[in-house]
C-alpha cells in the first residue's frame, strides 16, 4: 500500500506493525522539517555572532570613553583646541556623509550591517594608538604640526563629501531601469575613487594632531592596502557590470592620485 493510500483511509486496520509504521513516517516528517528549517538559520547564527562581538567591543569602547570624559578629558580637550576642532568636524563630517549617501549605498542586510561594523574598528585603533604614541615622547606636539592636519582633514572632507554629492547629482535623472551612467564629471574626471581618496586623508590627519609618526606610517600601510582591496572589489563589480564602458573610463584615469595611482 502506497503513503497516499494510508492517508487517504485511516480507518483502515493494517495492524500494529502498520501503525508503527505510520508513526514513523511521522518522525521522519518532523526530523525532514527540523532540518529544513534548521539548516538556513546556521549562516545567520554566524552573522548575528559576528555582529554581536563587534558591538560588543564598540561598546566596551564607548564606555572607556565615557570615563576618560569623566576623568578630565573635557580640559585636555580646552588645553588642544586643534584635536577638539578634528573631532568635531570629523562628527560633523560622519554625519553629513551619511545625510548625503544615497540610499541604494547603505546596506540593509545583517552581514552588511555587520562588514560595516567591523570596518569601523580600525578606526577606532587608530584613534587610541596616536594618543597612545605620543604619551612616550617627550612634550607637546608642535602646533604647526597640529594645524597640519587640521588642513589635510578639512581638505579630505571637502573631497569626500564633495564626491558623494556629485554622484548623485550628475547620476540623477539619468537612470534606466536599474542602470546607472558612469559619473565622468567634477572630481571622477581625475580620479576614479574620490570618496576613498577623501576619507584616506581625513583618517590620515589624526595622527598630525599628536607627532605620531610610527602610527602615520602604520596608517598608511594599511591604508594602501585596504584600498587595493576595496578598489579591486569595486571596479570587478563596475566591469562586470558596465563592460567595456568602465574599461575605457579607467584606461584615461587613475584610481586615487592623478599621474600616481
Amino acid at each position: 500500500m502506497s503513503d497516499e493510500e494510508t492517508a487517504a483511509s485511516p480507518t483502515r486496520s493494517t495492524g500494529s506493525l502498520k501503525a508503527g509504521t505510520g508513526d514513523l513516517h511521522a518522525a521522519d516528517a518532523a526530523a525532514a522539517i527540523d532540518l529544513a528549517t534548521a539548516a538556513p538559520h546556521t549562516p545567520l547564527a554566524r552573522r548575528d555572532l559576528s555582529m554581536r562581538i563587534a558591538e560588543t567591543v564598540i561598546y566596551l569602547l564607548a564606555v572607556i570613553g565615557a570615563v576618560a570624559i569623566g576623568l578630565g578629558i573635557s580640559d585636555y580637550l580646552r588645553q588642544h583646541p586643534y584635536v577638539y576642532a578634528y573631532l568635531i568636524a570629523y562628527a560633523a563630517f560622519r554625519i553629513a556623509d551619511l545625510l548625503v549617501r544615497e540610499e541604494s549605498m547603505l546596506g540593509t542586510d545583517r552581514a552588511h550591517f555587520a562588514r560595516r561594523i567591523m570596518g569601523e574598528l580600525p578606526v577606532l585603533v587608530l584613534f587610541a594608538v596616536a594618543p597612545l604614541e605620543r604619551s612616550f615622547h617627550a612634550g607637546e606636539a608642535p602646533g604647526w604640526l597640529a594645524g597640519l592636519g587640521i588642513l589635510i582633514e578639512l581638505i579630505g572632507l571637502w573631497l569626500a563629501l564633495g564626491a558623494r554629492v556629485q554622484l548623485g547629482f550628475f547620476s540623477a535623472g539619468e537612470v534606466t531601469g536599474t542602470a546607472r551612467p558612469i559619473v565622468r564629471n567634477g572630481l571622477y574626471r581625475f580620479i576614479r575613487h574620490p570618496i576613498y581618496a577623501g576619507e584616506f586623508l581625513v583618517l590620515l590627519a589624526w595622527p598630525f594632531e599628536y607627532g605620531a609618526p610610527l602610527t602615520m606610517l602604520a596608517t598608511i600601510a594599511a591604508g594602501v592596502v585596504m584600498l587595493r582591496r576595496r578598489i579591486a572589489e569595486d571596479e570587478a563589480e563596475m566591469l562586470a557590470h558596465y563592460g567595456d564602458e568602465y574599461a575605457s573610463y579607467m584606461r584615461v584615469t587613475d584610481a586615487l592620485i592623478p599621474n600616481l595611482w
